[in-house]
């Protein structure tokens, strides 16, 4: 977010700081300080990570989910597909078009 220099705050050392809400941003992402795993090194990724991973829209995986192509775990409410099934998928060939 850019600030105007109307907006800008000044600490005592002459520094610009952005506004309370930015610092404040700053500190919740930092308060977390939970290390961010990538999608390959989950065992089980979410409907949109797997889209990415194959490179096919989430519609398209959902059409592999439906038609049992790709096999997927619950727990709770959440549809999660294991990385193994899709490398599994992915390493296959697959001439046919998914939806047809």
């Amino acid at each position: 977010m850019r600030l105007g220099a109307s907006q800008m705050q000044f600490n005592k050392l002459g520094k610009a700081n952005g506004s309370f809400m930015e610092s404040s941003l700053r500190s919740q992402s930092n308060a977390n300080n939970k290390p961010e795993i990538r999608a390959e090194e989950k065992l089980l990724l979410s409907r949109r990570d797997a889209a990415q991973v194959l490179s096919i829209s989430q519609r398209a995986l959902d059409y592999l989910v439906a038609t049992r192509r790709l096999p997927t775990r619950r727990i709770g409410g959440r549809v999660l597909i294991p990385m193994a099934d899709l490398r599994k998928y992915a390493r296959a060939d697959h001439p046919e078009p998914i939806v047809g």
